[in-house]
């Protein structure tokens, strides 16, 4: 399948681009309670919480970047996706398939398990 790729927007609403760096899983959910967009999608950084939205409108979505609105209806209610490039005032990711994340979610627990009981011995 073809990349999907997003921009994330408003960062400097919340902690600034700074916290956002490549090869970080980020959650995008959808924002049901939104009073400005009805196919808005926050986008959260754990432990800290919301750091930005999906762009989507004309102004803010960068040419080969799909809109909140266009993978508004790829998931039911939360999806991630991986930061590819930060700049001073967005980032754009790349939305992950389901079956990606939990395959890389299961690898990196073996491995940290792995690494766990390699300096125990």
């Amino acid at each position: 399948m073809e990349s999907i790729y997003i921009a994330i927007t408003g960062c400097q609403y919340y902690y600034g681009t700074k916290v956002l760096k490549p090869g970080t899983i980020v959650r995008l959910e959808k924002d049901l309670y939104n009073d400005y967009d009805d196919e808005a999608i926050s986008v959260t950084l754990a432990p800290l919480g919301q750091v930005g939205y999906v762009a989507n409108s004309v102004g803010t979505v960068p040419r080969g970047c799909y809109s909140a609105g266009r993978i508004y209806d790829k998931f039911e209610n939360y999806a991630f996706a991986m930061i590819k490039f930060v700049t001073k005032d967005f980032a754009i990711a790349e939305f992950l398939e389901e079956d990606f994340v939990k395959v890389t979610i299961k690898f990196r627990l073996k491995e940290k398990r792995k690494k766990k009981y390699k300096n125990k011995t």
